[in-house]
Protein backbone atom coordinates (compact mmCIF):
# COMPACT_ATOMS: atom_id res chain seq x y z
CA UNK A 1 0.00 0.00 0.00
CA UNK A 2 1.29 3.51 -1.06
CA UNK A 3 1.09 6.07 1.72
CA UNK A 4 2.44 9.69 2.34
CA UNK A 5 4.29 10.43 5.77
CA UNK A 6 2.46 12.87 7.76
CA UNK A 7 6.03 12.89 10.44
CA UNK A 8 8.85 10.86 10.39
CA UNK A 9 9.13 7.80 10.93
CA UNK A 10 12.03 5.70 11.67
CA UNK A 11 13.53 3.12 9.24
CA UNK A 12 10.62 3.87 6.65
CA UNK A 13 10.89 7.82 5.68
CA UNK A 14 10.89 11.37 6.07
CA UNK A 15 7.52 13.89 6.52
CA UNK A 16 6.25 14.16 3.08
CA UNK A 17 7.81 11.31 1.65
CA UNK A 18 5.72 8.43 -0.32
CA UNK A 19 6.31 5.29 0.68
CA UNK A 20 5.44 1.33 -0.31
CA UNK A 21 4.32 -0.74 2.89
CA UNK A 22 2.43 -3.46 3.87
CA UNK A 23 -1.19 -3.04 4.46
CA UNK A 24 -1.52 -4.25 7.87
CA UNK A 25 1.47 -1.95 8.83
CA UNK A 26 -0.30 1.10 7.35
CA UNK A 27 -3.81 0.84 8.80
CA UNK A 28 -3.11 -1.02 12.34
CA UNK A 29 -0.05 1.64 13.03
CA UNK A 30 0.78 4.15 10.69
CA UNK A 31 -3.08 5.21 10.39
CA UNK A 32 -3.81 5.06 13.71
CA UNK A 33 -1.23 6.91 15.39
CA UNK A 34 -1.59 9.90 12.78
CA UNK A 35 1.86 9.34 11.21
CA UNK A 36 0.47 8.68 7.43
CA UNK A 37 -2.65 8.95 5.20
CA UNK A 38 -3.35 6.66 2.09
CA UNK A 39 -1.63 7.86 -1.05
CA UNK A 40 -4.37 7.42 -3.19
CA UNK A 41 -6.16 9.49 -5.79
CA UNK A 42 -6.57 13.35 -4.71
CA UNK A 43 -3.91 13.15 -1.79
CA UNK A 44 -1.74 11.31 -4.32
CA UNK A 45 -2.01 14.05 -6.78
CA UNK A 46 -1.76 16.86 -4.24
CA UNK A 47 1.21 15.23 -3.22
CA UNK A 48 2.94 15.03 -7.12
CA UNK A 49 2.21 19.08 -7.11
CA UNK A 50 3.87 19.41 -3.41
CA UNK A 51 6.67 18.17 -5.23
CA UNK A 52 6.49 19.65 -8.55
CA UNK A 53 6.75 23.45 -6.31
CA UNK A 54 9.25 21.71 -3.79
CA UNK A 55 11.52 21.03 -7.38
CA UNK A 56 10.44 24.27 -8.63
CA UNK A 57 11.65 26.06 -5.40
CA UNK A 58 15.04 24.06 -5.29
CA UNK A 59 15.70 25.31 -8.63
CA UNK A 60 15.09 28.90 -7.77
CA UNK A 61 17.62 28.70 -4.62
CA UNK A 62 20.14 26.94 -6.23
CA UNK A 63 20.42 29.58 -9.15
CA UNK A 64 20.11 32.36 -6.66
CA UNK A 65 23.57 30.56 -4.53
CA UNK A 66 24.69 30.58 -8.29
CA UNK A 67 24.40 34.11 -8.80
CA UNK A 68 25.64 34.82 -5.42
CA UNK A 69 28.44 33.08 -5.90
CA UNK A 70 29.84 34.58 -9.16
CA UNK A 71 28.95 38.48 -7.78
CA UNK A 72 30.95 37.61 -4.27
CA UNK A 73 33.23 35.19 -5.52
CA UNK A 74 37.44 35.95 -4.18
CA UNK A 75 36.04 39.88 -3.37
CA UNK A 76 37.54 41.52 -0.46
CA UNK A 77 35.46 42.89 2.64
CA UNK A 78 37.02 46.38 4.39
CA UNK A 79 36.38 46.48 7.84
CA UNK A 80 37.70 49.17 10.10
CA UNK A 81 37.68 48.97 13.58
CA UNK A 82 39.02 50.15 16.65
CA UNK A 83 42.69 48.88 18.17
CA UNK A 84 45.06 49.34 20.54
CA UNK A 85 48.86 48.90 20.46
CA UNK A 86 50.66 46.14 18.26
CA UNK A 87 47.05 46.39 16.14
CA UNK A 88 45.20 44.41 18.85
CA UNK A 89 41.57 45.43 18.69
CA UNK A 90 39.14 45.88 20.75
CA UNK A 91 37.01 43.21 20.82
CA UNK A 92 37.20 41.24 18.05
CA UNK A 93 35.32 40.57 14.56
CA UNK A 94 32.20 38.68 14.58
CA UNK A 95 29.67 37.17 11.81
CA UNK A 96 27.20 39.82 12.12
CA UNK A 97 29.92 42.42 11.41
CA UNK A 98 31.06 40.27 8.30
CA UNK A 99 27.41 39.83 7.15
CA UNK A 100 26.66 43.43 7.65
CA UNK A 101 29.44 44.62 5.81
CA UNK A 102 29.15 42.49 2.87
CA UNK A 103 25.73 44.14 2.53
CA UNK A 104 26.58 47.34 2.38
CA UNK A 105 29.69 46.85 0.33
CA UNK A 106 28.21 44.17 -2.33
CA UNK A 107 24.57 44.52 -1.66
CA UNK A 108 24.28 40.82 -1.17
CA UNK A 109 22.17 39.57 1.89
CA UNK A 110 24.00 36.82 3.85
CA UNK A 111 22.70 35.64 7.28
CA UNK A 112 25.21 35.56 9.85
CA UNK A 113 24.90 31.58 10.52
CA UNK A 114 26.40 31.03 7.51
CA UNK A 115 29.68 33.07 7.94
CA UNK A 116 32.37 30.34 8.41
CA UNK A 117 35.60 31.88 10.01
CA UNK A 118 38.16 29.67 10.61
CA UNK A 119 39.93 32.01 13.13
CA UNK A 120 38.40 34.57 15.61
CA UNK A 121 39.91 37.97 14.53
CA UNK A 122 41.58 40.06 17.16
CA UNK A 123 44.60 41.60 15.12
CA UNK A 124 44.63 43.74 11.92
CA UNK A 125 45.38 41.85 9.02
CA UNK A 126 43.89 39.93 6.20
CA UNK A 127 42.10 36.83 7.21
CA UNK A 128 39.97 34.13 4.61
CA UNK A 129 36.22 33.27 5.41
CA UNK A 130 33.82 31.31 3.65
CA UNK A 131 29.46 31.53 3.32
CA UNK A 132 27.34 28.73 3.34
CA UNK A 133 25.46 29.01 0.36
CA UNK A 134 22.58 26.64 -0.60
CA UNK A 135 23.15 23.21 -1.54
CA UNK A 136 26.18 22.84 0.17
CA UNK A 137 27.88 25.48 -1.81
CA UNK A 138 30.33 27.75 -0.32
CA UNK A 139 32.05 31.01 -1.68
CA UNK A 140 35.30 31.69 -0.30
CA UNK A 141 36.21 35.67 0.40
CA UNK A 142 38.69 37.93 2.52
CA UNK A 143 38.36 39.95 5.08
CA UNK A 144 40.59 42.93 5.82
CA UNK A 145 40.44 44.39 9.11
CA UNK A 146 42.14 48.21 9.09
CA UNK A 147 42.65 51.11 12.11
CA UNK A 148 39.92 53.48 12.45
Amino acid sequence: MKVILIQDVSKVGNKGDLVEVSDGYARNFLFKKGLAVEGIGGRLKEWEEQQRTKRGREVKLEKTAIDIKKRLGGKRVLIKMSSGGEGRLFGSVTSAHLASAVFEQYGVEIDKKDVRLEEQVKQLGIYPFKVKLHGGMDVELSLIVEAE
